[in-house]
């Protein structure tokens, strides 16, 4: 008795191969992918004259330490229904102040003000919808001698305290 037997097909018609074959594949196209990633966009994380960027922090901790000898304090509110900025500085002749709100990720959405306080240190700006994020506020001098900073967490956190450090 004879038996037949059926034609074997070449590996490729079969499906196991191709199916063992492409996670290889896929991996090496990711490879290939975050190559042209890494050598196409620029390092932003490296800074060129790194020296110049600490003598700048210098400066900061200098305004910082101004702000503490002259007693400065700032507090910020904002009011969503009005879409109003409060704030009060208890420093009655401190002229025209910048203020910055610097969202955490996305710098096209940072806001610069300058504001004039009132005779009683309050002042106030209308803003579009604060985004829920973590800013950081920066309050300055309109000469820049001086400086308060801290992190605010809106809505979280409706109201916040600049003290000096």
């Amino acid at each position: 008795m004879s038996t037949l037997a059926a034609p074997v097909a070449p590996w490729w018609k079969h499906r196991w191969p191709w199916f063992l074959m492409a996670g290889p594949a896929i991996i090496m196209a990711a490879t290939g992918y975050a190559t042209y990633l890494a050598v196409q966009t620029p390092d932003a994380v490296v800074v060129g004259d790194y020296y110049k960027q600490g003598k700048a922090i210098n400066q900061d901790l200098r305004r910082d330490h101004v702000a503490a000898q002259m007693g400065l304090t700032v507090n910020l509110g904002y009011d969503a229904a009005d879409g109003m900025l409060t704030g009060k500085i208890n420093r009655h002749d401190s002229g025209p102040l910048m203020l910055s709100l610097s969202h955490a990720t996305q710098p096209d959405k940072d806001i610069k003000l300058i504001v004039v306080p009132e005779a009683d240190g309050s002042f106030h700006a209308r803003l579009p919808m604060l985004e829920r994020s973590r800013w950081v506020v920066l309050v300055e001098g309109e000469k820049r001698e001086w400086r308060l900073a801290g992190a605010w967490i809106w809505p979280k956190q409706r109201e916040i305290a600049l003290l000096p450090d």
